[in-house]
């Protein structure tokens, strides 16, 4: 049965009116009484939708993830740690007008709901890829990339690390490059 599309305008009206409210304030700041009050919904139609508000923002935050896992794969034949795909650097870039509501779902070291969602989807491409190309321990570098990507990125959204969206492009495309190239023997 297909999706119902009046379900689905629903649900971008209410991510559509989360990202505006968190432009201005941080999730915690947040009520559903503004939030479906800016989506122009009833407090039962969220309900009805969405469990709570951090639901709704893991929701509406998840386009990142698939952006973050789309960037990371895309390139094809042998990658050049010298030079990370356009798409990711793009990525990087997008984060900036959101930074403070991914920063609350991603917590330092890559856990919290949007962190648990960024690893199961980029463990899943990534070993679908090395499996698809027969490269060794596809489960073991799968779980060490999307390890790896979710914690810089957490670190980077909490200042921990310093670095402009191309710097952090560059260390994380070199990081993921040579995690794929290390030798297990």
């Amino acid at each position: 049965m297909p999706p119902d599309p009046r379900a689905a305008r629903t649900r971008a009206r209410l991510r559509r009116a989360l990202l505006e409210e968190c432009a201005d304030r941080p999730l915690a700041d947040v009520s559903v009484a503004a939030l479906v009050r800016r989506a122009g919904v009833g407090r039962a139609t969220f309900y009805l939708h969405y469990q709570d508000l951090e639901a709704l923002a893991v929701d509406a935050c998840a386009d990142v993830v698939r952006e973050a896992v789309d960037a990371l794969h895309a390139w094809r034949g042998v990658p050049d740690p010298r030079t990370p795909p356009p798409a990711l650097l793009a990525f990087f870039d997008r984060l900036a007008p959101h930074s403070r509501l991914y920063g609350e779902l991603l917590s330092p070291g890559g856990g919290g709901p949007l962190g648990l969602v960024l690893h199961r989807d980029l463990r899943a491409r990534s070993r679908t890829e090395r499996t698809l190309a027969g490269a060794p321990e596809p489960d073991l570098i799968a779980s060490a990339v999307a390890a790896a990507f979710a914690g810089v990125l957490a670190d980077w959204l909490h200042d921990l690390i310093e670095a402009t969206p191309a710097e952090i492009t560059q260390r994380v495309w070199c990081l993921l490059v040579n995690l794929h190239r290390t030798p297990l023997s």
